[in-house]
């Protein structure tokens, strides 16, 4: 379990080794940065540990100006069906980076339901929701084995960039299960283990048949394995035929 006040926000930082060979200023200081905040490679030897959050305080490297070209969210949306008037959550919220866009996409007739475990990621929704104009979000403080939807009422879900930074993955998928409508979508969005691009150190990510084997646990099936991002894969999971995910 987690303890204290922390987020399942995202762990997107400066390029790591293996990313491209020209880098600008910008990407060169969120290297250095990156190498300041509590994420050191564990020691040789030392079991992979998933779990480690992004501090709230460093939401603003969550905002790079070349986000958008890499995390293709149009594309990943594209994917999971998400379309005007659909109900949607981003779980694991963060700052709401990918929020608006699902708010955008779904119009005023839609939902999203913007989900987060830490207060302070929240309240920076809250901000930036007012700040946009949005009418149609709505966060939800969840905690690290519930997400805390409403049940049967969603038809899409999106994990990006936090999947790996949950401890209680089946319990908290199986709350995500429940909350799917029968035709809905989970989509998992995390970073490929081949070291290129931005994202969390190596040994905290996670490989594409470890989230599959923890889903399945859950009651859901893997429906497509996507490899359009440049830097990660897009998992897409439906409810199982007759799955009772309430008693997992």
């Amino acid at each position: 379990m987690r303890h204290g006040p922390t987020a399942r926000a995202r762990t997107i930082l400066g390029p790591a080794r293996g990313g491209p060979a020209r880098l600008s200023a910008a990407a060169l200081a969120l290297s250095v940065l990156a190498a300041a905040l509590p994420w050191a490679p564990a020691a040789a030897g030392q079991e992979r540990v998933h779990g480690r959050l992004f501090p709230p305080e460093d939401l603003g490297l969550l905002e790079g100006p070349d986000r958008d070209r890499w995390q293709q969210p149009g594309q990943i949306m594209d994917a999971l069906g998400i379309a005007d008037g659909s109900v949607v959550a981003d779980i694991g919220a963060g700052g709401g980076w990918f929020t608006i866009r699902l708010a955008r996409r779904v119009g005023p007739r839609g939902l999203v339901y913007a989900e987060d475990v830490q207060t302070q990621m929240i309240e920076a929704i809250d901000r930036r929701v007012q700040r946009e104009g949005l009418q149609n979000v709505r966060t939800v403080l969840g905690t690290d084995a519930d997400a805390k939807l409403p049940a049967d009422a969603v038809d899409a879900v999106l994990i990006v960039d936090a999947y790996h930074e949950v401890q209680d993955r089946v319990a908290l998928l199986g709350s995500i299960a429940r909350a799917l409508k029968p035709t809905g979508r989970l989509g998992i969005v995390d970073f490929k283990q081949d070291g290129g691009g931005p994202g969390p150190p190596l040994e905290e990510r996670m490989e594409p048949g470890e989230i599959v084997r923890d889903a399945e646990r859950a009651g859901l099936v893997l429906l497509s394995h996507e490899r359009f991002l440049p830097f990660q894969y897009l998992l897409i999971f439906g409810k199982r035929a007759g799955a009772d995910s309430s008693s997992r």
